[in-house]
C-alpha cells in the first residue's frame, strides 16, 4: 500500500514509517522540517495548510496521524487543528482512509472504580491543555465524512514489542495503562488494512 504518515519525525510516528517500510508499504513521511526520517520520502509541509499536505497524499491508499504536542502542560490546538488540516487535504487529493492517534482519556467507560473516581481525573487536570485538544479533535475526525479509526492509546513506553494487548471498542481497556510505542504502530498497521475498524475508536493497552 501507499501510506501518508503525519508526524513521521516524532517517536511514534518514526516507527509507523518504519515498520510499514519493513511490511514492503510505500511510505511518504510528512514533516514539519527538513530533519525528518531520513529515507528520501520524505515531504517537508506544515501539518496545519491542507494546501502544502495534499501533493504528499495524493495517491495514497490511507493517513495515519501520529502528532501530538510538544508540551503535554501548555495550552494547545495541534491535535485538532492537524486533524482538521489533514481531512481538507484528504479531501483534496482524494483518500478516503484515516486513522488517528488518540488517548484512552477519552473513553467514558470501562475503567476500574479507583481509575474512575480519582486517576482519571487527575491526570486530566494536570494534562487538561492535552485532553481538551484531544478531546476537541475526536468529533472532527468522527464527523469528517472519511474511512477513520479512532486509536486511544494509554501511556506509551519505548520499551520492546510484546507482540499482544487487548482492545476494546468505544470504552477503555480495564487495567490497560500503558503500551509501548512499537506495538502501538504494529497496531495501527493492522488497522490500515482492517475494514472492520472503520467508524470505531479502538482503546488498545496492555
Amino acid at each position: 500500500m501507499k501510506l501518508a504518515v503525519l508526524g513521521a519525525s516524532g517517536r511514534t510516528g518514526a516507527l509507523v514509517a518504519h515498520l510499514a517500510r519493513g511490511r514492503g508499504h510505500h511510505v511518504t513521511g510528512v514533516v514539519r522540517t527538513g530533519n525528518g526520517t531520513g529515507t528520501g520520502r520524505d515531504h517537508v509541509a506544515d501539518p496545519l495548510d491542507p494546501e502544502a499536505l495534499a501533493p504528499a497524499f495524493a495517491g495514497a491508499d490511507a493517513v495515519v496521524s501520529a502528532i501530538g504536542p510538544r508540551s503535554a502542560r501548555k495550552p494547545t490546538s495541534v491535535l485538532v487543528d492537524s486533524a482538521t488540516s489533514a481531512i481538507a487535504a484528504m479531501r483534496l487529493a482524494g483518500v478516503r482512509r484515516l486513522l488517528v492517534v488518540s488517548s484512552s482519556a477519552t473513553a467514558e467507560s470501562g475503567d476500574t472504580p479507583v481509575v474512575a473516581a480519582l486517576v482519571k481525573p487527575l491526570l486530566c487536570s494536570v494534562f487538561r491543555h492535552a485532553w481538551a485538544d484531544v478531546s476537541a479533535m475526536e468529533p472532527v475526525v468522527r464527523a469528517s465524512g472519511l474511512d477513520w479509526t479512532l486509536v486511544r492509546a494509554p501511556m506509551l513506553t519505548n520499551g520492546p514489542a510484546r507482540g499482544r494487548y487487548r482492545v476494546q471498542e468505544e470504552r477503555s481497556v480495564l487495567g490497560g495503562l500503558s503500551l509501548s510505542r512499537t506495538d502501538l504502530a504494529a497496531f495501527l498497521l493492522d488497522r490500515v488494512e482492517d475494514p472492520e475498524s472503520i467508524g470505531k475508536a479502538l482503546s488498545v493497552a496492555y
